[in-house]
Formats: structure tokens, C-alpha cells, sequence
């Protein structure tokens, strides 16, 4: 496979993606009913102050002069100023953006991890008790949502047994690690700050299994359904008659090519946590920008709505072109296409 072409390819389609979105959120978030300057200076803001920020947002110009200004300041490195904290809007998305990647992080960890065990183990003893159990499992934690799995787990492990701490990012009496990627767990391991790992360890526990636990048993049931798929082709009946043991044909021979769907499905659920965790992160009191997005679409902040939803757009973008190349390395087919064989 031409690896640079493939990825000049899946960059060049994301940067029209970004374009379309950035266009049309631009759009939605203009049209919205509300005057954004009225929102921001409030109702006993004199009309002379409202027109003068109006004027300021260019917000009496036409939507395409609007979307000019916005598009030159954002390659000037400008995304706007917040009405909310009254910040430039890039400052808040350093802030908040890190602890929304570290929850979804280790979130996906825990989907791809136990998503993946379970589903080998349910394909492993396909009906029996086991198989069953995991899939009752499996229909429950789909259909619950995962504020009220947050409630559960904030309810049984952080009030009544007290095993996990329920609020923030890290305990006052705990010395934050010297900000390096914003990603706590990350940068107390670089200074070495062990103390303050084990405790952000600690705080990770609720939320990250919260939003995991849909998706985790998702990857189950697909990494099931898949397997048992493909233990009935011929290359695996050819192995089993050679008298190969189980063990080495599920992880050898079948582990690879059934976890091809997993992947696809995994990157999309990763990518979706990042815009799902509004109500975790507002239970467990988590500084993320999934919260800070909701907060400033009550209160029609618009520079700041836009920058969210790019920001969110590109991540989404990028953990598709790395879930295509992933899938491009597993699937040799897909390695034939790109080459034009």
C-alpha cells in the first residue's frame, strides 16, 4: 500500500469535511433566534452597549462578510472571545479541551479492553451460561444511558462504600503536576509525581467506566457476532482438522479478521464521547469541554459554540483517518484497493 497517498487522500477529504462543517455551523449558530450581544451584556445592558458589541461581532453585516471576518481571525490564530468566562475562546478550549481527551481516553480504553475480552470469551463458550449472561449483560448496559450508569456508580462506589473520589479532576490536599500536556495521569508520570497519578487514577474510575460501559459491551457483541462469523470459514476448519488447539486458533487464526468491525465501530464510539460526556462531566463536576460547549449554547456564545464543535469536528476526523489506517493494516483486501491491484 502507497501509505503517503492513502494518507493524502484521507486528509484531503477531512479538510473538505472541515470546511462544509465549519460553513454550516457557522450558519446555524447566526441563525439561532437571540441577539448574542444582548445575551452577553443582559437585559439591563443600555441599547448604546449592545449596538457598540454588535458592531464589534460585525453581527449586522451579512452572514457571508460574518463568515470572512471569522474564517481570517481563525488563521490568525483568533477563535473569538467568550461572553461567558470573557477569555479568548482559544484559552478555554487549552484549558477544558485535555480533560475532556483524558476521560474519553481512558474510556476507550476500557471499551476496547473488556469490549474485546468479553466479546472473545461469549464467542468462546457460544450458548452456554456464559455466552447468555454476557449478553443479558450486553442488552442492559446498550440500553442504559450513561448519565444514570454515572448515578449508579457515583451513588454505590463514591457515597455509600466511598472506594472512589466522585469530584473533579484531583484532591485539594494533592499537588497538581506541572502542566505540560494538560492530561494529568500524563504529566505526573513525565515529573515523576506518582502521588498525584494514583489519585487522578483514582478520580478517572467513575466517569471513564460510566461512558465506557455502552460501547464496551457494543464491542462485545460485534467482536462475538464476528467471530463466530468467520470460525466457520474454511481456513479455520482447516486448522481445527490439523488438530491445532483452540486457543492458538482463536488468537492466531480468527482474532485478526474479526476485529476488523470492532475497530470501526470502537473509532466512532471514541469519537462520540467526546460530545456525549456533557452530563457525566456535569455529575462528576469534570472541567471538560463537552460541559464548557453546553454552557455556552445557553448562553448563545457563539465564537465560543463554533470553536466546540470544529474542535470536536477535527478530533472526530482524525480518529477516523487512524481508525482507516488501523483497518488498512489488519485487512489485506483493503491494502490491495489502495495499491490498485
Amino acid at each position: 500500500m502507497n501509505f503517503s497517498r492513502f494518507l493524502t487522500r484521507r486528509l484531503g477529504y477531512s479538510i473538505f469535511v472541515l470546511i462544509g462543517l465549519s460553513i454550516v455551523v457557522f450558519i446555524i449558530a447566526r441563525m439561532v433566534p437571540g441577539d448574542p450581544a444582548r445575551a452577553a451584556l443582559g437585559p439591563r445592558a443600555s441599547q448604546e452597549a449592545v449596538d457598540k458589541l454588535r458592531d464589534k461581532l460585525h453581527l449586522d453585516e451579512s452572514l457571508v462578510v460574518q463568515y470572512a471576518y471569522w474564517i481570517k481571525s481563525v488563521f490568525q490564530g483568533d477563535l473569538g472571545e467568550s461572553l461567558l468566562t470573557r477569555r479568548p475562546v482559544i484559552e478555554d478550549i487549552k484549558e477544558f479541551l485535555p480533560a475532556t481527551l483524558e476521560l474519553a481516553l481512558f474510556s476507550g480504553l476500557f471499551m476496547a479492553f473488556f469490549g474485546i475480552l468479553l466479546g472473545i470469551l461469549s464467542a468462546r463458550h457460544s450458548n452456554t451460561w456464559i455466552d447468555n449472561l454476557i449478553r443479558i449483560f450486553a442488552y442492559i448496559g446498550i440500553a442504559t444511558p450513561a448519565f444514570v450508569v454515572a448515578i449508579i456508580l457515583l451513588l454505590v462506589f463514591g457515597m455509600y462504600y466511598q472506594v472512589f473520589p466522585t469530584i473533579g479532576r484531583l484532591s485539594q490536599w494533592v499537588d497538581a503536576p506541572t502542566k505540560i500536556t494538560g492530561l494529568i495521569t500524563l504529566d505526573s508520570l513525565l515529573t515523576g509525581n506518582l502521588t498525584a497519578f494514583f489519585d487522578a487514577l483514582k478520580h478517572l474510575m467513575l466517569p471513564a467506566f460510566s461512558l465506557a460501559l455502552g460501547g464496551m459491551f457494543q464491542e462485545a457483541r460485534i467482536t462475538r457476532s464476528s467471530m463466530l462469523e468467520n470460525s466457520k470459514k474454511d481456513y479455520v476448519s482447516a486448522a481445527r482438522s490439523y488438530g491445532i488447539p483452540e486457543r492458538t486458533v482463536i488468537f492466531k487464526y480468527l482474532f485478526k479478521p474479526s476485529i476488523i468491525p470492532t475497530v470501526s465501530i470502537l473509532g466512532l464510539d471514541f469519537a462520540s464521547l467526546m460530545g456525549n460526556a456533557f452530563l457525566v462531566e456535569l455529575l462528576f463536576n469534570w472541567p471538560g469541554i463537552s460541559r464548557y460547549g453546553i454552557n455556552v449554547m445557553l448562553r448563545k456564545d457563539v465564537d465560543a459554540i463554533i470553536a466546540v464543535i470544529m474542535v470536536l469536528g477535527i478530533v472526530f476526523t482524525l480518529i477516523n483517518i487512524i481508525v482507516d489506517i488501523i483497518v488498512a493494516y489488519l485487512d489485506p483486501r483493503i491494502r490491495l484497493v489502495e495499491r490498485g491491484d
